[in-house]
Formats: structure tokens, sequence, C-alpha cells
């Protein structure tokens, strides 16, 4: 009798845990559909003269549009009072999309930026993302590079430099593209570029910049794996109509997808 009733715990014992490992499976399998990721669209200088794209918009439309088909929830804001370690703990990304000059409006807001990065927090940048924060070189450093410049907008040849990274996967292998080509100096060495263009064929008058600082294969997307963190950079999608371009959304879509999980 003992040993029924022994037997009969260990059996309810195991039930017990098996129901437990089945819960905590169905949570996390939740959890995954239910990811956050946070579009944050500041543009803010003192004199309020700094330069606002008008695809801001249709960028947040897209990467919404992106969340219904992959299962991730979006929020968006231009607020910098969002930069609190208690609030950027609920998201898998953080998308800079066109924002640009001051992302922040204190010390604070960027030391818990810094600690979603260090954390494993993942980060894309869409544009002129790298105009922000001009004067913080660790926001330089997670983005990848700091923006210089650009020509005129012109058609261009990009090409895919690794096309086994997910966010330039089923991409044509070379494609023409009319777009402001950024030039970006301070660029981290730890970056691994993945489209490029050669910017010997751009017409680059009449820039004030010495451009043979600058790389011939010049990189207009990247990724990396820094201070923690997994950043991907597009410099592509000054055109609010590119957005539902297949080939931008795609890239898009793709890098917020590998920013949000482990996994190349």
């Amino acid at each position: 009798m003992r040993f029924s009733l022994r037997f009969s715990r260990i059996a309810g014992l195991v039930i017990c845990m098996s129901g437990a490992s089945w819960l905590l499976s169905s949570l996390a399998a939740q959890s995954a559909a239910q990811a956050r990721i946070l579009v944050y669209t500041r543009n803010y200088t003192p004199d309020g003269k700094g330069y606002v794209h008008d695809n801001i918009a249709a960028s947040v439309a897209a990467i919404r549009k992106m969340g219904q088909e992959s299962g991730f929830t979006v929020d968006a804001s231009d607020d910098p009072g969002v930069f609190t370690d208690g609030n950027l703990r609920q998201f898998a990304a953080l998308v800079f999309s066109n924002s640009n000059n001051q992302a922040f409006s204190d010390d604070a807001q960027r030391d818990a930026f810094k600690r979603y990065i260090e954390a494993g927090g993942g980060f894309v940048g869409l544009h002129s993302a790298s105009g922000s924060e001009r004067d913080w070189p660790y926001f330089w450093s997670v983005l990848g590079g700091k923006f210089v410049a650009h020509p005129r907008q012109q058609p261009f040849a990009v090409r895919v430099l690794d096309p086994d990274f997910a966010a330039v996967k089923g991409v044509p292998a070379q494609f023409t593209w009319t777009d402001e080509c950024y030039f970006l100096d301070h660029l981290n060495p730890g970056i691994h570029p993945v489209l490029i263009t050669d910017r010997t064929k751009l017409a680059t008058e009449p820039m004030t910049i010495d451009v043979t600082k600058f790389p011939v294969d010049l990189p207009l997307a990247w990724y990396q794996e820094f201070d923690g963190g997994r950043e991907f950079y597009l410099a592509l999608g000054h055109n609010k109509e590119d957005y539902a371009n297949p080939l931008l959304y795609g890239i898009i879509k793709n890098g917020i997808l590998w920013a949000m999980k482990p996994g190349r």
C-alpha cells in the first residue's frame, strides 16, 4: 500500500511537471507571437531647423503591416520619454525609422538606451537614423557609422555583398535604385556590409566633402553584433513611395526579424 501511495505521488509529480513544461512552452510560444518592437521617429534641434523626412508616416505604416504579417506588435513614438529601463524591457527591437538630430533629451535616456543594447536588445536604423545623436560616439557605434553627406538623388547600382544574410536573402545580386546615396564615416570596424555601391559611378558634385576618403565599395546596409546587441542599418529609403516597394519592404522586414531574435 505504501508503494502504491508512493508510486501515485511520483506519477502525480511527473504529470504535474509535464503540465508545467507544456505551460512554459505554451507561454514561450505566446511570448514569441506577441513580441513587441518600438518604432522611434524623433527629429529635434533646438532651433527647429532640422530636416524632417516626409517618409516617416509611410515607414511606420509599412512596419505596422510587417508586424501584422509576422506576428509582432508595433508601438510608434517620437517621445524620448519612452527611453526608461522599465519601458524598454518589453521590446524585442528598437527601430529608429528616419529619426534625425537629437534622439534623446537627456543623459538618463541615453543611459537607458545603452543598457538596453548591453542587455542584448535588437536595433534597426533606417535611412536618416544615421544622422541621429551626431555628438554621441556610442550611438554611432551602435548604428555602425555617422552620416556625413549625400549627393543629389539619382539612380545607382546596388550590389548584394552577403546574399546569405537574412535581410537580403532572395534579393537580386544587383539592382538599380534611385535614392540619396549616404556617405557615412566613423564606421564601426565590426560591421558586416551586405549592400554596397561603387562610389566612383556616382555624380557627387556639388558635394563639398572629399569623397575619395570613403570606400570605393560604399556600404549601404550592414549588420553587426555590438556591445551585446544585434544591429542592422539600411541607408536606403528616402522616398516615401519606396516603403511600398516589395524589395525595400522585404529588406526592412527581414532585417527587423533578424534583430529581434538570435540566429543568422
